[in-house]
């Protein structure tokens, strides 16, 4: 005798813990190792300077320049998606404008978090975990959006004075210049050494990952409310700007996804960097940033229950 049907509630119950389960298990190696990273730094202090020149001058490159060389790599399929990302940096630049002077905080202290996102030690792996290998073309090309703006626009807003000429000779500025000359000229790498350079890239992801977590072990929560403010209008403003930029623009159903959990990214933490070597109240931003991390997980997973 077969069984009755399950109710309606019933599957919708499995469903939301389906969706539950998939969202754990997207999130938790992030911020496992982003804690891992957190409780070293707190114990050992280490002088990560060498790792992170590394990374940003072999490893990240290495990246870069393996996903935008490789076969499947189709400039114009990315285009518009690049458009989605310059208008979630720059809207939500513009949209947090008036909540900086609402809070009566210096718009060149609250701006910059606002605008520039964690694309690079939470993002890159971040996509790769919730929409595979096949996604991380895209997420580099949201990665390099960023930061040619950050390195450009950022720089400019906190000195006017600043050269920008250096930008175009970061390593991984030249290996993305680098990977879209033999993407485009059609040349295929000889495999092994695609091999090599992908191995290479590989490294770079749970190295960003544990840097982040050692240098929020030295950020701060001293200046608290405003770090509240800014974890919850940078993912809130960015979501709401790349919802309506995925539309207006026509996004295939993938990459408005991407563009989604791009927008609920948190601060990136070269926002404190630069807010030390400017002077602009470096501490204020310190607290944006180490509470917008810590309220990733509560945001990023409100992205990814949306999109997937």
């Amino acid at each position: 005798r077969s069984e009755p049907p399950s109710p309606p509630s019933a599957g919708r119950g499995a469903g939301g813990r389906h969706m539950l389960l998939r969202i754990v298990s997207i999130i938790f190696p992030l911020f496992a190792i982003v804690l891992a990273g957190w409780f070293y730094g707190r114990r050992h202090k280490p002088d990560m300077a060498l790792a992170n020149q590394l990374n940003m001058d072999v490893f990240v490159p290495a990246l870069v320049f393996a996903a935008l060389a490789g076969k499947s790599f189709d400039l114009l399929s990315y285009q518009a998606l690049a458009v989605g990302g310059i208008a979630v940096v720059l809207g939500s630049g513009l949209l947090a404008w008036p909540l900086a002077r609402l809070l009566k905080v210096d718009s060149k202290t609250f701006l910059p978090p606002m605008m520039f996102n964690n694309s690079g030690n939470m993002g890159l792996p971040l996509a790769v975990l919730a929409f595979g290998e096949a996604a991380l073309p895209a997420a580099v090309v949201l990665f390099l959006v960023e930061n040619l703006l950050h390195f450009s626009l950022g720089v400019w807003m906190l000195d006017h004075r600043a050269r920008l000429i250096t930008l175009w000779r970061m390593p991984m500025m030249l290996a993305a210049l680098a990977g879209l000359a033999a993407s485009l000229s059609g040349i295929a790498l000889w495999p092994p050494l695609l091999t090599a350079i992908r191995m290479l890239g590989d490294i770079s992801i749970p190295l960003l990952l544990f840097t982040l977590g050692v240098r929020l072990a030295g950020a701060s929560f001293h200046a608290w409310g405003i770090g509240l403010a800014g974890a919850a209008a940078r993912p809130v403003l960015g979501m709401l700007i790349a919802w309506a930029a995925g539309w207006a623009l026509g996004l295939s159903p993938q990459h408005q996804s991407m563009l989604l959990v791009f927008g609920a990214l948190p601060p990136a933490v070269l926002n404190y960097v630069f807010a030390e070597r400017y002077r602009q109240e470096p501490e204020k931003v310190a607290s944006i940033v180490m509470i917008g991390n810590v309220a990733a997980l509560l945001f990023i997973s409100m992205a990814l229950a949306i999109v997937l």
